[in-house]
């Protein structure tokens, strides 16, 4: 069973129907012991990054999330998901994120003929190293898939990076660390390419 964590964000009906759509058994909650139960877990998530960590705490979620975690069971943060994994954000400054990996969540900088949000289709270039890169088994190079966003990731350790774009920067697009999984653009959204990529994080043991 896959639990997706409720915590008043957006997009987190989406997400839900995309795996329901691959026949996948779908739980919305945020009751702390049916998310230790499930066999995977997954945070989504569209809004600000602060309101966002905000409900998490109101919820009593932080420590469920980091157990989850460190427990070894497959996790996947999308979006805001991602961003809220790793230490701080731009978008709201003196707000401590989860800080489950390393890393600072920044504004996309201003460049002529680029609009922010960065709203659109983006081809993504994927990083194969070590064993990594698992949500894009059979995934081919410079697929097409949908963002949503103003900030992006910096992550402190690029070893974890297993997907890039260029959106006037270079964007850390998704990574993996252990069985911690993040892409900050919306597989949901992002057609056959994105529920390939839903499976993929379903079929992990």
């Amino acid at each position: 069973m896959i639990a997706i964590i409720d915590y008043d964000a957006g997009n987190i009906r989406s997400v839900e129907k995309a795996f329901v759509s691959l026949g996948e058994d779908v739980t919305v909650t945020r009751d702390a012991e049916v998310l230790q139960k499930a066999d995977k877990v997954v945070l989504p998530g569209v809004g600000n990054f602060g309101d966002c960590m905000q409900n998490l705490e109101r919820f009593g979620l932080v420590p469920v999330i980091r157990e989850i975690a460190s427990g070894g069971k497959p996790f996947l943060g999308i979006c805001v998901g991602l961003q809220l994994l790793f230490e701080e954000s731009e978008e709201s400054p003196g707000v401590k994120g989860l800080g489950i990996l390393k890393g600072r969540i920044l504004r996309i900088p201003e460049r002529e003929n680029l609009k922010i949000p960065h709203m659109g289709w983006n081809s993504i270039h994927l990083i194969r190293q070590n064993g990594s890169g698992r949500l894009f088994r059979g995934i081919p190079e410079q697929s097409y898939v949908y963002f949503v966003h103003s900030y992006y990731l910096k992550a402190a350790d690029e070893g974890i990076v297993t997907a890039t774009t260029e959106y006037g920067v270079t964007i850390h697009a998704s990574v993996e660390k252990g069985n911690v999984f993040a892409t900050q653009f919306h597989p949901e959204k992002s057609s056959d390419t994105g529920l390939a990529i839903l499976r993929n994080f379903a079929e992990l043991s």
